[in-house]
């Protein structure tokens, strides 16, 4: 699925090493193709008043587009 750059979406896997988790929200910046053909977005993540705190890679496979039936919230990143 090909998304719109600057578009919100959702992680659609954990990712410990960012202390990010399925379902965390991120803006996708920047639309990568690997030499091997996959694909790839570069995201940023906010936290809840809009600061960023990481710039991430991303396959394609590890992100979801966001749906009317979902709801934000809020969670406590721990180390």
């Amino acid at each position: 699925m090909k998304f719109e750059l600057y578009t919100d979406a959702a992680l659609a896997c954990d990712m410990p090493n960012y202390r990010l988790k399925r379902g965390d929200v991120i803006k996708l910046v920047e639309h990568h193709v690997a030499r091997d053909g996959s694909e790839g977005y570069s995201a940023e993540v906010f936290n809840a008043i809009g600061d960023t705190i990481a710039v991430i890679t991303v396959p394609e496979s590890a992100i979801e587009p966001l749906r009317e039936d979902e709801v934000l919230c809020a969670r406590e990143m721990v180390a």
